[in-house]
């Protein structure tokens, strides 16, 4: 198949979870890819999986001089790009009491600071169209304990799938989210649960799921790839949720 046949693409943290797959994926059907990491053993991996025509770069997604300097390369390498798929994010999880200043600030950084100074500085670089896919979560609806900061910092990026499309789309550019539930992916594994209560917080999230189990980085994936795709020309400032019916349950 062939449905982003030589799009040009960036994908932020796809070097693991969702955004390799969704790497994957875009390869599978025609994409030229760029991604990003941080983790070097991650990056070490997705070399490996990706291939030699996929350009791996670290980047460090709380920094805004590092997403001008990632947009100087992207232009550098592909002159203009059609997709970008914000996917570098992190969950953090615990009780407000335990949260500090730098902790609160970091989230905010990479989960939304990063992400809206990257698009800031691709602007002069998409192509016309161009779709922007943002990875946002549930979370922003779900009143979940203990998430406070994260699903905060996940409200904020959902709502600049909104507006970002009212100033964007005039210019060819379109601005969708999705927003997985709970998906087992290397993300999941930081959030800092101790091993002891895993197997308890697993079968937790589960009992909440009503199709009974964990969501795949490759459902998640295809829903990019549509958003992604000019088979959603016309979808702007929507929402895929992907959840496995997770919402129903409030």
């Amino acid at each position: 198949m062939s449905r982003l046949n030589g799009k040009r693409t960036l994908i932020t943290g796809g070097t693991s979870g969702i955004g390799l797959e969704t790497a994957k994926q875009f390869l599978a059907e025609g994409a030229r890819v760029i991604v990003t990491g941080v983790n070097p053993d991650s990056i070490a991996r997705a070399k490996r999986e990706l291939g030699a025509e996929v350009r791996v770069i670290s980047a460090d997604s709380a920094s805004v001089d590092a997403q001008r300097q990632l947009a100087r390369i992207v232009e550098e390498h592909y002159g203009r790009l059609d997709i970008a798929f914000l996917n570098a994010g992190i969950a953090e999880w615990r009780p407000v009491e335990e949260w500090t200043e730098e902790r609160f600030d970091r989230s905010f950084d990479i989960n939304v600071k990063g992400p809206y100074f990257l698009i800031q500085s691709l602007l002069p670089v998409f192509g016309t169209p161009a779709s922007i896919v943002l990875n946002t979560s549930i979370n922003a609806h779900v009143g979940a304990a203990t998430s406070s900061v994260y699903a905060a910092t996940k409200a904020a990026l959902l709502n600049l799938s909104k507006t970002l499309s009212s100033e964007l789309v005039g210019r060819g550019i379109r601005v969708n989210a999705v927003s997985p539930g709970p998906v087992d992916t290397p993300l999941y594994d930081k959030l800092g649960i101790p091993d002891a209560y895993r197997d308890q917080v697993n079968q937790a999230i589960i009992d909440s799921v009503p199709f009974g189990r964990f969501g795949t980085p490759d459902e998640v994936a295809k829903a990019v790839l549509y958003l992604a795709s000019d088979e959603s020309r016309w979808t702007v400032g929507a929402e895929i949720i992907v959840d496995g019916g997770r919402m129903l349950n409030g």
